[in-house]
């Protein structure tokens, strides 16, 4: 019995979960999952993790989308440099040893989760983001869009295409990118953001999972309930998400991304 047929849709509801209760950026341990859990390779394991991400960021970007938070045009701006590059991540996932991108997916992981629990933490203690200059997109209170310029398109695009060529390299929706660059880079509110992000990440891990499957790195036998299971661990988290999401439980997630961080890292050094 191929025991990878009932793996697949539990670790796609672990995921989904995570997404559903923390956040797109719970979809960054998709892959690692999959690499413990099913013994797959990061570039096997990479368009498996895309496909649901698209699944699930899709679905939450049509929410947003209706719910008008989303900015569609910068989402599609800031995904069509993302699609450019990350065809080419995928490329180099496919002919970089296994070793060495399980090294460097621990290292984005391990910011991520310091990144993530500085955040959560500040939070908690009521620390106030220290005062910055303005950011070069901002909204035009005239009309409540964005006013683009140079510097706001050159920010958006160098985001864009980094979280694409992130997400082809390593399987990661690219969130963990997109989110602080909104941040810092416009003056949107963070519901908005969040929207935004989802269709960032919708339009582009859709392009890799296409392109993986186009050029045959794609095993569709695995990724379907792996999808499915995470769309409904999804729907799942963002019902009890409200209740129980906040600060303690971002920490709780850095640190367990801490946690998974350090053991790709082992895996990658020792090739266990």
């Amino acid at each position: 019995m191929d025991y990878s047929l009932l793996i697949s849709p539990a670790l796609g509801i672990l995921v989904g979960l995570l997404m559903g209760l923390t956040g797109a950026g719970g979809g960054i341990l998709s892959v690692p999952l999959l690499v413990f859990a099913l013994h797959l390779t990061v570039a096997e394991a990479a368009p498996i993790a895309l496909s649901a991400i698209a699944l699930a960021a899709g679905v939450g970007a049509l929410m947003g989308l209706r719910n008008k938070i989303l900015r569609y045009k910068a989402a599609g701006f800031m995904a069509l440099f993302g699609l450019i590059l990350s065809p080419f991540g995928l490329w180099l996932a496919q002919r970089i040893p296994n070793s060495p991108l399980l090294i460097v997916f621990g290292c984005v992981l391990l910011y991520t989760s310091l990144r993530l629990f500085r955040q959560a933490s500040r939070e908690i203690l009521g620390i106030p983001e220290a005062a910055r200059k303005p950011p070069p997109c901002l909204l035009d209170p005239s009309n409540g869009k964005l006013h683009w310029n140079i510097p706001c398109a050159r920010a958006l695009l160098f985001s864009g295409g980094l979280a694409g060529f992130l997400s082809g390299l390593l399987g990661v929706g690219g969130g963990f990118v997109i989110v602080p660059a909104l941040k810092r880079y416009t003056d949107l509110p963070v519901r908005s953001i969040v929207a935004t992000s989802l269709g960032v990440l919708a339009i582009i891990a859709t392009g890799g999972t296409v392109f993986s499957a186009i050029t045959g790195n794609f095993d569709l036998l695995i990724a379907a309930p792996f999808s499915l299971g995470a769309l409904g661990g999804l729907l799942i988290g963002m019902r009890f998400g409200k209740k129980i999401s906040g600060p303690r439980l971002q920490q709780l997630f850095s640190l367990l991304t801490f946690t998974v961080a350090i053991s790709l890292i082992f895996k990658g050094l020792f090739n266990y």
